[in-house]
């Protein structure tokens, strides 16, 4: 079993909402946080807060690349906000294939009467998920 660590925040970073997920301790699974509107302030701020609250060690983000895996102008955007979120929080960041996350929220929502950022938040979850279950395997 992992010992205890510093929890991992994901980011799913979009031009409006910020759809964010943390860890639990053992980095077994992710839980979904309230999505972030832009228009409501300081992104990073936001994200620093955060990453006191839950201690986190390291960040990830969701890298959307199109399905053939190619990179489009989005794929370049979440580089540079991951680049620009190591910086504002000195942690490390990852970047993580998010293809089909949003499509996956999506469907896990279908039917049911979500608020609007529950779609972001849901991809985040998926993104962090995959993650962390990526990284068990490693270990």
């Amino acid at each position: 079993m992992s010992d205890p660590t510093g929890r991992i925040l994901a980011v799913d970073p979009g031009e409006r909402r910020v759809g964010l997920a943390v860890s639990d301790p053992l980095g077994i699974t992710a839980q979904g946080l309230p999505t972030f509107d832009r228009k409501h302030g300081d992104v990073f701020a936001h994200l620093r807060e955060l990453a006191l609250r839950f201690e986190v060690e390291r960040v990830v983000v969701g890298r959307p690349l199109s399905l053939s895996g190619r990179e489009s102008d989005s794929t370049r955007r979440a580089a540079e906000f991951a680049r620009a979120i190591e910086e504002a929080l000195a942690l490390p960041v990852d970047l993580w294939d998010e293809r089909l996350s949003s499509a996956e929220a999506h469907r896990v929502l279908a039917g049911t009467r979500a608020e609007k950022g529950a779609v972001d938040r849901v991809a985040a979850v998926l993104i962090l998920q995959g993650y962390l279950d990526a990284r068990r395997g490693r270990q």
